[in-house]
């Protein structure tokens, strides 16, 4: 059974005919709160949502971590980057690649790409998609044919089909009687690759490692790893602490934090922005409530004097207004219930974030009353 305060306070909610403004205007602030509160939640759990799907997605085609020597490492062979990482747990594979910047042409189109050198059997244990290949297969790329599996964006973009013939070229000329003469090379397509990533698809350009080596230039031993880790999420902590001392001016390192941050910068800073911007919704309708408390504690004054005359404590008063603040209770539920279910991907830390912001509104309206009308 409800208590007298609390009784008493519910029917205060309850505006009489001359005073159904202050009702309506109590509904509007109630109201306000819990749907703001809710876009709150929905908003930030969608934006957690996708801020997860797009790290999956990139930790399905990109390696977790990769680490090479500065200046190709002086003669020294990418085998002497895998001793490094040997014994450590963290990392499940390894795969040596090589890369370097070049322009595709054909057909009156030219795109500029970053084109990776692989081995196809050691490729496969790091990346996901090359098991979902529209076209080919990375068994295609074969030493010394010169052959290249495209992005199908890219492919789109260049209109080249699988089969046919693409000119590479890259930054280092060829010096000739005539001056300094860009380096050529015909790459036959023999695969198409289609991910969930829209950059990937129209940038990626592989070819054999051998093939790139010759490209570029570069010897047969000189070529970086890419990492496979137990625990993608800990990257970074795991780079932190995996070179010794006397390797970090000879070794880079870094994680797929470093070379994917664009993407959750952006993220990032959307999701703060909008944050702000609920918070401000959630403000303007506590601050109703609380003006709405106000005047009803106003309008109240000869009912607290009738009550203080029966010899109603002034706590007791207090806690008739707190039991129509108590109301507010509901936001409690709103938080409790599967708002972070049903419209957002993710539970998490900003259902902590979420609780405060209610409860503080309603404390503040507690200590406003108990100032007001102290014991």
């Amino acid at each position: 059974m409800a208590s007298l305060e609390t009784w008493i306070g519910l029917r205060y909610l309850r505006a009489k005919k001359r005073n159904g403004f202050m009702s309506f205007i109590t509904v509007i602030s109630i109201v306000g709160i819990a749907l703001g509160v809710m876009a709150l939640i929905v908003v930030l759990s969608v934006m957690a949502g996708f801020q997860r799907d797009i790290r999956g997605q990139l930790l399905k085609v990109a390696p977790h971590a990769e680490m090479g020597y500065y200046d190709n490492g002086n003669g020294k062979s990418w085998e002497s980057l895998r001793e490094i990482i040997k014994g450590r747990k963290e990392v499940l594979q390894s795969a040596p690649y090589v890369s370097g910047q070049a322009l595709l042409a054909n057909a009156g189109e030219v795109q500029g790409v970053q084109i990776r050198g692989i081995l196809p059997d050691e490729e496969k244990k790091i990346v996901e998609y090359s098991k979902e290949m529209p076209v080919g297969s990375f068994d295609d790329l074969k030493p010394g044919e010169f052959d290249i599996i495209l992005g199908q964006d890219l492919a789109e973009t260049l209109d080249v089909k699988v089969g046919e013939k693409i000119t590479v070229v890259t930054p280092e000329g060829n010096v000739t009687p005539a001056g300094v003469v860009p380096r050529l090379k015909q790459f036959k397509v023999v695969g198409l690759v289609k991910t969930k990533i829209h950059e990937l698809n129209n940038s990626l350009a592989l070819t054999h490692m051998k093939d790139a080596q010759v490209l570029y230039r570069l010897d047969e031993n000189a070529a970086g790893l890419r990492l496979k880790l137990a625990d993608p999420i800990n990257a970074p902590s795991f780079t932190e602490t995996l070179l010794p001392k006397n390797l970090q001016e000879e070794v880079w390192l870094r994680d797929w934090t470093y070379t994917n941050r664009s993407y959750f910068e952006a993220v990032e800073m959307e999701k703060r922005v909008m944050f702000i911007i609920l918070l401000l919704i959630v403000a303007v309708a506590t601050f109703n409530l609380v003006s709405s408390l106000v005047m009803a504690v106003t309008e109240k004054q000869a009912d607290i004097a009738i009550l203080r005359t029966l010899g109603v404590s002034p706590g007791s008063i207090m806690k008739i207004f707190y039991g129509a603040g108590r109301i507010c209770r509901l936001f409690r539920y709103l938080d409790r219930c599967d708002y972070r279910c049903h419209a957002g991907f993710e539970r998490g830390q900003y259902c902590q974030t979420v609780r405060e912001l209610v409860w503080f509104p309603i404390h503040q309206i507690t200590s406003l009353f108990h100032r007001l009308y102290p014991e």
